[in-house]
């Protein structure tokens, strides 16, 4: 028996090694009990772009009709936060989605929505593993059978969250701006909603390919190479996009081909909304975020909270207080005016209509915030290590071990959810293993890319003597 847990984003593991249909099967079980037990009748059901998508997602659906509990099932491909509205505006109890999200192309995996239209929040979550069972012997409905019963309809999310965007967004002011974009999704679930919403975009990888060309569909520099250089060989091009394999994440390029990471962006949508758009709010960041957050959030006069990594965290704030910005380093960010949800494509048009508003390059923004808070660098490794020397590493974190990485002295500790070890004010190291993936993150910050590369490299080279 497999034994099943969610991580920072739900459950993801290997196809045919343990993400199968049998454990598919387990873990809808056990959702289909929670359901039942807390009066769930209703659920939303799509799948990305990822190999065996369609066969998952019915197989969830066949689950969840056996212990009758209506299905809205999605036909084809979309994106995690198309099946997030989609639940809020269906009146749902769960949204589940067949994704991995940015794993790369082996894995596929299971998220749980909640009723507000979010991620599940982990108290939740725990509540679903406890009772995932060994293994299921059940009958299971055909989809035709349920239908006819009354337990399945199928739902055009997408459509839906094209409306939703059409009501909240002045598209004709960003297509009719003289923006020209470059749009990168990364084979995933964006691509047909980014085509029909901006007109005037360069389309790349925007084709069925299940297994995303051998790469992790996630939107940083060393996976978009291809967008920096079209970018940059297009004097017309003035923007770059780019999502990941389910389009919750955003990555974004300035009119040079140079990546803005989701730090930047995080600064740049506090900027707009706060001091151009006339909102407040609290901001809450995860723990691998940068300060300068703090430092803009301390300038504006706004409240800011730092939590664990796992945009779940940042959702189950979102359901009680007032939230401006929510976001975190791996390119997930929420706003004011939307779902308690990552999304991509979102936040892309904010900045896009930013943009638009002001006449103003995504360079020329930039520079904004940092007359504000300081220029920075910042950047992230993925050490694939052996099991116990990635435990034996963070054991050591843990017990205080490290009083420097080099030539860089430990000056205060911070333990959120990981490790962030601070050199100064503008310099620090953080190491946390994933909790989606087989590896261990270094991240780290400086004033500029040298330094950042100088840290990790003295970093690396007291992990792994």
């Amino acid at each position: 028996m497999t034994k099943i847990k969610f991580g920072t984003d739900g459950w993801r593991a290997i196809i045919a090694v343990d993400y199968t249909v049998e454990n598919v099967k387990r873990v809808t079980t056990a959702v289909a009990k929670y359901l039942k037990d807390n009066e769930g009748e209703k659920v939303v059901i799509g799948h990305d772009c990822r190999f065996g998508g369609q066969l998952f997602a019915e197989t969830t659906a066949k689950v969840l009709g056996a212990h009758h509990i209506k299905v809205h099932l999605a036909k084809g491909f979309v994106s995690t936060p198309m099946v997030s509205l989609g639940v809020l505006k269906t009146k749902a109890d769960l949204g589940i989605v067949i994704t991995a999200s940015h794993n790369p192309p082996s894995y596929n995996g299971y998220k749980l929505k909640s009723s507000y239209g979010g991620p599940t929040i982990p108290s939740e979550i725990a509540a679903v593993e406890r009772r995932i069972p060994p293994q299921v012997n059940l009958s299971l409905p055909s989809l035709d059978e349920m239908h006819k019963e009354g337990l399945l309809n199928y739902i055009d999310l997408e459509e839906i969250y094209i409306q939703h965007v059409e009501e909240n967004f002045d598209l004709e002011a960003i297509n009719n701006s003289g923006i020209k974009i470059a749009y990168d999704a990364m084979y995933g679930a964006g691509q047909r909603a980014v085509a029909r919403l901006l007109s005037n975009t360069v389309l790349l990888h925007c084709d069925d390919n299940p297994s995303f060309r051998g790469q992790a569909p996630e939107p940083i520099h060393r996976n978009l190479l291809e967008l920096s250089e079209t970018i940059k060989n297009d004097d017309s091009i003035t923007v770059g996009l780019a999502n990941d394999g389910d389009a919750d994440r955003i990555g974004m390029y300035d009119e040079d081909g140079n990546f803005v990471d989701s730090h930047r962006l995080l600064l740049l949508l506090v900027h707009y909304l706060h001091k151009y758009k006339k909102m407040d709010g609290k901001v809450i960041i995860t723990f691998s975020v940068t300060d300068k957050v703090k430092k803009l959030c301390e300038a504006y006069g706004l409240q800011c909270q730092v939590t664990k990594i796992g945009f779940k965290y940042i959702a189950e704030i979102m359901m009680d207080e007032d939230i401006l910005v929510g976001g975190e380093e791996s390119g997930g960010i929420a706003a004011k005016g939307h779902i308690p949800e990552r999304d991509g494509i979102w936040m892309g048009l904010l900045i896009l209509e930013f943009m638009a508003k002001t006449g103003k390059t995504l360079k020329q923004l930039t520079q904004e915030v940092y007359d504000i808070v300081g220029e920075f660098a910042f950047d992230r490794d993925d050490l694939h290590l052996e099991e116990k020397q990635k435990l034996d590493i963070v054991q050591k974190c843990k017990e205080n071990g490290y009083k420097a990485f080099g030539e860089y002295t430990i000056k205060k500790v911070s333990a959120i959810d990981g490790y962030k070890y601070y050199f100064s004010e503008d310099e620090w190291v953080m190491i946390r293993p994933s909790g989606t993936e087989p590896v261990l993150r270094v991240y780290a910050q400086a004033p500029n890319m040298d330094g950042v590369r100088s840290i990790l490299k003295a970093t690396h080279k007291t992990l792994l003597p």
